[in-house]
């Protein structure tokens, strides 16, 4: 089981979730109790059934604690926004070794079916008006997801770009101070709009949007297929392959497990150099 664990949980991502879970406070009855499970191997769970995509029930027990331990553990953290303070940390390690490239980002969405009705779920136009959801994205030049959000599958992609480029945070730089701002975004036609086109350009921001029924996607593609890949990145995690979440933020904790297992191989690649 140690082993399981490990591979799941490795220290050095051990040591970054220690900086952003909350305390807790343990209140034993008299005469003893049970021993509260812990932390680590709750840790080590919950990315199991990420990246397995097995339901909390199917959980299986060599990791200790028993899945509605695990799962009351989970809901917790998310509420507490645990995954998107540990995806921060590990952006700005990253962005601490000059490893961000913020020179050529790349914007677009990914649909899934939703298994269960909730918020943020709506008609999927693309798949003959199936319930679903969207994951938005945008990435740096090297795939690394920076904001990320959802929303029903039935929103348009170009309603997605102004509050997720104002929800790229400030992260860190080798040198000099934190920055926020792409250079330059890349998008297809889906955000082929004029009144976003004017909004990038009053805060700086070079864009390159493909034009509907004048040029090619493929000139557009060359720069663009880093988004893609990283979406397939976060399909890696098998819980994305279908949205089973009934609740919105509970949906948003894996899309946030899945950014950080991205970009802690990145980080421990650099650290095995």
């Amino acid at each position: 089981m140690a082993d399981l664990v490990e591979r799941l949980v490795p220290d050095d991502l051990q040591l970054l979730f220690r900086r952003v879970v909350p305390p807790t406070v343990v209140i034993r009855p008299q005469g003893g109790g049970r021993r509260r499970a812990g932390d680590h191997e709750a840790l080590a769970a919950i990315i199991f059934v990420a990246t397995s995509g097995c339901t909390w029930r199917q959980m299986p027990p060599v990791f200790g604690p028993a899945w509605p331990t695990v799962y009351r553990r989970f809901a917790q953290w998310s509420r507490d926004r645990v995954w998107a303070k540990l995806y921060r940390v590990v952006l700005n390690e990253l962005g601490a070794r000059g490893e961000l490239d913020r020179s050529r980002c790349a914007i677009d969405s990914v649909s899934l079916r939703a298994a269960k009705r909730g918020p943020l779920t709506g008609p999927n136009p693309t798949d003959r008006g199936k319930l679903g959801s969207k994951i938005h994205l945008i990435c740096d030049r090297n795939g690394l997801p920076l904001p990320l959000g959802i929303s029903g599958a039935n929103m348009h992609d170009s309603q997605g770009l102004e509050p997720l480029v104002r929800g790229i945070p400030p992260i860190r730089s080798r040198r000099g101070p934190r920055r926020r701002r792409p250079t330059k975004l890349h998008a297809d036609k889906g955000y082929d709009y004029d009144h976003l086109r004017r909004w990038l350009r009053r805060r700086g921001i070079r864009h390159r949007i493909g034009r509907k029924g004048v040029e090619s996607s493929q000139r557009l593609g060359r720069h663009r297929w880093v988004v893609e890949r990283t979406a397939s990145w976060l399909a890696g995690c098998r819980r994305l392959h279908r949205r089973y979440e009934r609740k919105p933020e509970h949906f948003l904790a894996f899309v946030g497990i899945a950014a950080t297992l991205i970009g802690h191989r990145r980080l421990a690649t650099l650290l095995t150099a």
